[in-house]
């Protein structure tokens, strides 16, 4: 996870004390409705308690931030980010809502001012409040399967009906160790039956001990033809200071190692050639590549040299940026998947409708694309990083079913 400058982390404590202030003022709004006294002055030294107390648990937690060791860091900052989305957001929702039916009362008599309003405000603080908890305690690993079908020309007859699943953004330091969390995503794709499982980076956060334990889980995902993989911006150590350049390139070599171990090959700027009686499809796998910040370790021209004349090609890069950067109308690549977005971990997906705050970042950002009968399909992650929860954007394992057109 990225480390924030001490004047961000100000900024933002600033921010919840402000929405808190607001969002105190109008619940005393509601609180006039209660007859007794002490429950009144209990609601308020709650209220201000846990105010206090969460802004002063994230200053205290940035200002001994390097002094705590990684695996207790990872935690306290996740625990207190969940905190903090399920504070802020709420409050910030019953500020405005209670705002705007406040200075338009003249809608109500002054009695069902004094009766509407303040039970509206109150709906409308708790009820974002509960999807909140819902996404954190509910959704975060309610693994869903997305069944897509793609037709193409260029499939070779002998791998019509070649079935794929990706998995992508396991960021397993997430998991705390929970197998057997993972181990329920394991039998769904095992029960799919693939021909190939692709991964398409982002296997840890930022450290290999994060791996501890993985292993046993993870090599029993089978693939009848293979199991192929990339990395991510998160497999690279970049958000971590490290003590020496040694110890980050020893971080990255165990990670790398890793994937030997679940029986993975890893493509880093690489290809693989995979024959059915005579006929041939490309695996090609690139290093990540993103827009800036993200460092472009990837090298498509590279990871193409040994399969230009290979007619049916697919291609697995960690960051959906890199398919109209470099892939469209550049190559023939006919299907690339990638991941990193995590869909915001936020949005609303509704049959064919999808939509996330994160789609203003990134054009691509989750489900299939189509240009000029080249195909990106983005996976929407299937751990999580940063803000504990997942709102209307499941976890997901993506079974893709490759189809020959047949005219």
């Amino acid at each position: 996870m990225r480390s924030y400058s001490f004047s961000t982390i100000i900024f933002l404590c600033l921010s919840l004390l402000t929405v808190d202030i607001l969002a105190f003022y109008w619940l005393q709004s509601i609180t006039q409705l209660i007859t007794s006294q002490i429950i009144i002055n209990s609601i308020n030294i709650a209220f201000w308690f846990f105010t206090i107390g969460l802004i002063s648990s994230i200053i205290l937690l940035k200002s001994r931030l390097d002094s705590i060791h990684p695996k207790r860091k990872q935690f306290l900052i996740s625990s207190l980010y969940g905190l903090t989305v399920s504070s802020f957001i709420p409050k910030l929702i019953f500020v405005i809502i209670f705002s705007v039916l406040y200075f338009t009362n003249y809608m109500f008599s002054e009695t069902e001012s004094l009766i509407i309003v303040p039970l509206v405000g109150l709906f409308s603080g708790f009820l974002p409040f509960f999807v909140i908890l819902y996404g954190i305690f509910r959704t975060l690993y309610r693994f869903k399967i997305h069944h897509i079908k793609i037709k193409f020309d260029e499939l070779p007859k002998n791998f019509d009906r070649l079935r794929i699943v990706q998995i992508s953004d396991l960021h397993l330091g997430s998991f705390n160790f929970r197998y057997h969390i993972l181990n329920r995503a394991v039998k769904l794709i095992n029960h799919l039956e693939p021909d190939f499982i692709f991964f398409t980076g982002d296997l840890v956060n930022n450290y290999a001990w994060e791996l501890k334990g993985w292993a046993n889980v993870l090599k029993q995902l089978s693939a009848k033809k293979g199991k192929y993989s990339v990395l991510g911006n998160h497999d690279y150590g970049d958000y971590n200071l490290w003590k020496s350049a040694n110890a980050k390139q020893a971080n990255f070599e165990s990670i790398k190692y890793f994937y030997k171990k679940i029986d993975f090959e890893l493509l880093l700027n690489d290809s693989v050639l995979i024959e059915e009686d005579g006929e041939q499809i490309a695996i090609i796998g690139v290093e990540n590549w993103g827009n800036p910040p993200f460092k472009q370790y990837g090298d498509l021209q590279k990871s193409l040299k040994n399969v230009t004349n290979v007619s049916f090609k697919i291609l697995l890069s960690h960051d959906p940026s890199h398919w109209s950067k470099e892939v469209l109308q550049e190559t023939n690549i006919a299907l690339t998947l990638s991941g990193h977005t995590h869909g915001m971990q936020a949005g609303i997906n509704l049959k064919n409708k999808k939509w996330s705050p994160i789609k203003f970042k990134y054009k691509h950002w989750a489900g299939l694309y189509e240009h000029n009968k080249q195909y990106l399909y983005v996976n929407r992650g299937l751990g999580w990083l940063g803000f504990p929860g997942r709102l209307g954007m499941r976890p997901e394992i993506t079974f893709i079913e490759l189809r020959k057109l047949v005219d």
